[in-house]
């Protein structure tokens, strides 16, 4: 039997002035000192949706209350030790200032800032559909 694969909501928090809101993995974290976009486990045994999840980690984690997501893809990505399907929302309206709720250094970033080495493998493709957004005008 294979490893089990986790489900994984995120919020890629977006405003028109400031850019993308990121934070960075805790020290003694998996993939400790990247950056990352906030989100976290969905609770499937709960009968949590993606979206739900997001809503109550983007609380617990960026203290914000979402009032809009739009889901810009899903995929799936194996680590060595874990096996991920990742849920990948833009975020662009909420109540509240994101911040590091949990301790981790957290920073607004523009589109051309997010340099995909100083982020998980699994979210690199995310990063370039954002950087081709940009290029859009979206």
């Amino acid at each position: 039997m294979g490893i089990k694969r986790i489900e994984i909501a995120v919020g890629i928090i977006i405003h028109a002035e400031r850019g993308i809101f990121v934070t960075q993995r805790m020290k003694g974290s998996h993939l400790a000192d990247f950056w990352e976009f906030p989100g976290g486990k969905v609770e499937t045994s709960l009968g949590e949706s993606p979206e739900q999840a997001l809503y109550r980690e983007l609380y617990e984690e960026a203290g914000i209350e979402a009032s809009r997501s739009e889901l810009l893809t899903t995929l799936e990505y194996d680590y060595p030790d874990r096996n991920l399907k990742l849920h990948f929302f833009v975020v662009d309206d909420w109540q509240g200032e994101p911040e590091g709720c949990e301790g981790q250094v957290s920073r607004w970033v523009t589109v051309s800032q997010l340099n995909e080495d100083h982020f998980p493998e699994a979210n690199r493709p995310v990063i370039a559909q954002l950087r081709l957004r940009a290029e859009q005008g979206k």
